[in-house]
């Protein structure tokens, strides 16, 4: 019996009663007004519910005498083996260890697609993160946002919300002029510009220029800075999208900022000269002091905000209006925004700007804060000179290793990584414990095939060990941590899960055999545990892809 059975079995009880003691009047309740828990103290049993704390006064009953009623009735449900009150009113439910058991086929037989829900069914959802310039490599900061915001849309994807995952290319205005002039002095071998990108790749960038173009200095000079600009942004963003592949992340869409400007080829509006008359239609448009103003202050934040300046040229927040609009414009009912730590002044200002846009800026829109993170004994990069690039960091620590730290901890929570602690194989690296028990599950059913145990019968009620029966709770706790994540934009919530079913594992492993002991016949404890042993590596290696994290099979 999984949380959801047993949670419709509560309230087909818990109705009832209800409706009598209110004289037959509907009660309108559903499963999701008394969510089941888990007991800290599993002598507590497996399940614990408030439902009569919660629902006592409104049906005039003393919460301890309702929740008697609801347990002697509950406790006639298949599957239930005792119901306790304990407390004001608290109902602690154990399950027969057939009902509980049962589980570990469900597992197996539902495959990578156990863990995966309804809880986002119908949300059409535009992720962007990461967002980096087109200028140079991906810096430390990247990294995590990278990490984080695939792991989001991981678990987002895996409750029925429709994703789409998004890169905004900022390859629009003065840093790209400056970029180009860069790659321009170091093809002439002169030194970089003032204003310039320092580090040896704007170096490698200029002979792969050179390279495709080999004439390119006897050029105007006009066309020289053109090619440089165009030629070496195309191979820089072409390295960007390389170095995300290999940490495992993939995008659907690299939106470029240049599109929010072009004019149509017969002079007809850019975007973001549409989003100015589309704001200002709304009626939060207005003009002053020679430029274009957007009434931002109306929607909660601190000043209005200048979109065009009074000599025409656009501001980035005209941009940043263009691209929003854009979305809703694509079918994106819902925008998050994974932005860096020194990005907190767009919070309120894209808010602002969903609600001058006609959209509900508390529901239409997120804005998730990324904090600093910083790696313990980390060098800056030789080739960009000034920062810690992710290839870098991905060469010393491994894909896995870092994926799956930087995904541990929530967004807002500044971070240090301690590489010591990364690299070793022991169980003080939480990715290493993780991926050891999933690996120690194929071990185990290596063994078990070489003994000759297979799944050929399933009695779950043999099932009866106190380590079974923690390993089965935390097993179906998994799709509940899946659904959670997702709502709240935690990902580290399946990380930390993770961790707890893996030591759970280890403690039933240390405690209960697969494989007998010499001439010991095989049984069909044997076989069953067999089952519950490859239900705990398929929850495992479902997790540990919610975070783009690897499940090897031999360590």
């Amino acid at each position: 019996m999984n949380p959801d059975a047993l949670a419709a079995a509560l309230l087909s009880v818990i109705t009832p009663l209800a409706e009598a003691r209110r004289e037959g009047s509907s009660t309108g309740l559903t499963a999701a007004d008394f969510p089941l828990e888990r007991p800290r103290n599993r002598d507590h049993g497996d399940w614990a519910s408030n439902a009569a704390l919660k629902l006592g006064k409104a049906v005039g009953a003393n919460p301890r005498e309702f929740a008697q009623e609801i347990a002697d009735a509950l406790a006639a449900t298949p599957g239930v083996a005792s119901v306790e009150v304990a407390g004001p009113g608290f109902i602690n439910i154990r399950l027969d260890a057939a009902a509980a058991g049962a589980l570990a086929k469900t597992i197996v037989e539902a495959g990578a697609a156990y863990g995966t829900n309804d809880s986002q069914r119908g949300q059409s959802i535009n992720l962007e993160f990461v967002s980096a310039n087109p200028t140079g490599p991906m810096h430390i900061g990247h990294t995590r946002w990278a990490a984080l915001g695939d792991a989001i849309g991981r678990v987002l994807q895996a409750s029925g919300a429709t994703i789409v995952r998004e890169f905004y290319i900022n390859d629009a205005g003065a840093q790209m002029e400056r970029f180009g002039r860069s790659v321009l002095a170091a093809i002439k071998g002169e030194p970089t510009p003032e204003d310039g990108y320092p580090g040896s790749y704007i170096g490698d960038l200029a002979m792969r220029v050179r390279a495709e173009l080999p004439d390119i200095l006897d050029l105007p000079a006009d066309e020289q800075l053109a090619e440089a600009l165009d030629r070496g942004y195309r191979l820089q963003l072409g390295d960007l999208q390389e170095s995300l592949i290999r940490f495992n992340v993939h995008f659907d869409v690299f939106f470029s900022e240049r599109t929010l400007h072009a004019k149509g080829s017969d002079g007809t509006p850019s975007l973001v000269d549409e989003a100015v008359e589309r704001l200002r239609a709304q009626g939060h448009v207005f003009d002053a002091e020679g430029a274009v103003w957007v009434r931002t202050t109306d929607f909660g934040d601190d000043k209005d905000r200048v979109i065009r300046k009074s000599d025409g040229e656009y501001t980035y927040f005209a941009a940043d209006a263009a691209y929003y609009l854009n979305k809703g414009d694509r079918g994106f009912r819902h925008k998050i925004y994974l932005l860096g730590a020194d990005h907190h002044g767009y919070v309120h200002r894209l808010k602002a700007l969903a609600g001058a846009a006609g959209d509900d800026p508390a529901k239409d829109i997120e804005v998730l804060i990324g904090q600093l993170v910083s790696v313990n004994g980390a060098r800056l990069s030789k080739r960009a000179g000034n920062i810690i690039e992710l290839d870098d960091l991905r060469d010393w620590l491994g894909t896995d290793a870092l994926r799956y730290s930087l995904a541990r901890y929530p967004a807002d929570s500044p971070l240090t990584l301690d590489p010591e602690i990364l690299t070793k194989r022991t169980n003080d690296n939480p990715v290493f414990y993780v991926q050891y028990a999933h690996a120690r599950t194929h071990n185990v059913g290596r063994n078990a095939a070489d003994s000759g145990v297979d799944r050929s019968a399933f009695a779950p009620e043999l099932l009866v060990d106190g380590t079974e029966a923690a390993l089965l709770g935390a097993l179906q706790e998994f799709p509940r941590i899946v659904a959670f994540a997702a709502e709240v934009r935690e990902p580290h919530r399946v990380a930390r899960y993770l961790e707890e079913l893996a030591s759970l594992y280890h403690r039933w492993y240390d405690t209960c055999r697969v494989t007998p002991l010499g001439d010991e016949e095989v049984t069909d404890l044997h076989r069953t545990r067999l089952w519950l042993n490859d239900a705990t590596g398929q929850v495992l290696r479902n997790g540990l892809d919610l975070l783009g994290v690897s499940a090897p099979e031999r360590m």
